[in-house]
């Protein structure tokens, strides 16, 4: 799918998401189009978020004018060498009391309809949550891939694997996670001490490459983090292109999920033992990394309803419970095998 006129000198055009709002995705998003354009990129970004628009703020721009070019197409707001485009550039302090259906609309009038002219990297910074905003995007455009924004709290962990899945169903490829207010660094040992799972990474969880850790609290000038989170997202881009990843065939009966590996490597695995293996903020405290799901509320005769390949890393699994906010690494089933 072409990206349309607006679009059509974008290179690269990467969503930052969340699903849950609070942990510092609007400030992620500006942090790492910063650091891309230090880079001597070109860059732009895009403030989705209709209801809560932040980026004139994160910029200082509080009153600025969209002007309109000969080809009816809005003008993006230039600052700090970044191309910038917000729904608050036009609302100012007024609340956006909308419906669907014309949010939809203006968030395709500011995407489609913005002459964003040559940009390298397109930063859309997405509203929490994934409903029509979200669908508009992925529906409207061709994404590069997404880029989500966590901390690890149960209630943000939860999403995360909600965002993932939504992505992933609408064939837009995980780039990789940052994990924000993570930790922070004590005075005296000089040691990382993290919030919540210190015992467990992100990467483990969700078998989706972590980008950066963001202090609660920055050692570093948060520059520096959002450089790092920069420098792994082009690699990761960088080493994706044209190749074509090899996972494994999977199937399941109600009995065992079948896994076939491209080197004729198979692994049978039992359905109940891997549904107790899950990882998910549901089944796993946050804080101590310990199983909270309980063995004997597992039914004997557990098995998925199915199982949705996530990228190159993992599957997300429904099962017969109701349950299907767990995400398995291939790793994991590995290890399991």
């Amino acid at each position: 799918m072409p990206n349309p006129f607006g679009l059509s000198k974008v290179k690269n055009v990467v969503a930052v998401s969340s699903c849950k709002g609070g942990v510092g995705k609007s400030t992620v998003a500006a942090g790492l189009v910063r650091a891309l354009s230090k880079k001597g990129l070109k860059v732009g970004l895009l403030d989705a978020d209709i209801h809560g628009p932040s980026l004139p703020t994160l910029f200082n721009l509080p009153s600025v004018n969209v002007m309109v070019n000969e080809f009816k197409m809005a003008e993006p707001i230039e600052a700090e060498g970044i191309k910038l485009m917000s729904f608050g550039f036009l609302l100012g302090d007024a609340p956006a009391v909308m419906r669907g259906p014309i949010i939809a609309n203006y968030i395709q009038q500011l995407l489609l309809q913005t002459d964003w002219g040559e940009l390298d990297y397109l930063i859309i910074d997405m509203p929490p949550g994934t409903g029509d905003i979200q669908l508009t995007i992925t529906q409207s455009i061709r994404l590069t891939g997404a880029v989500i924004v966590t901390t690890r709290q149960t209630l943000s962990l939860v999403d995360v694997a909600r965002g993932i899945l939504m992505f992933e169903k609408v064939k837009v490829p995980i780039l990789g996670i940052v994990d924000n207010m993570a930790f922070f660094v004590c005075d005296s040992c000089q040691k990382k001490h993290y919030l919540f799972g210190g015992s467990q990474t992100l990467e483990n969880r969700f078998g989706v490459k972590t980008l950066v850790e963001i202090p609660i609290i920055p050692s570093l000038n948060l520059e520096e983090y959002m450089a790092q989170g920069a420098d792994a997202l082009l690699k990761i881009l960088a080493g994706e292109a044209g190749v074509s990843h090899k996972i494994p065939q999977v199937n399941f009966d109600h009995q065992n999920i079948h896994l076939i590996f491209s080197d004729g490597k198979k692994l049978v695995l039992d359905n109940r033992q891997v549904r107790l293996a899950c990882q998910c903020a549901v089944c796993v405290n946050e804080i101590t990394g310990k199983k909270i799901l309980n063995p004997a509320q597992i039914r004997m005769d557990i098995a998925p309803k199915e199982i949705l390949p996530l990228g190159n890393y993992a599957v997300g699994i429904s099962w017969n419970d109701g349950h299907s906010s767990g995400i398995f690494p291939y790793t994991l089933l590995e290890q399991l095998g």
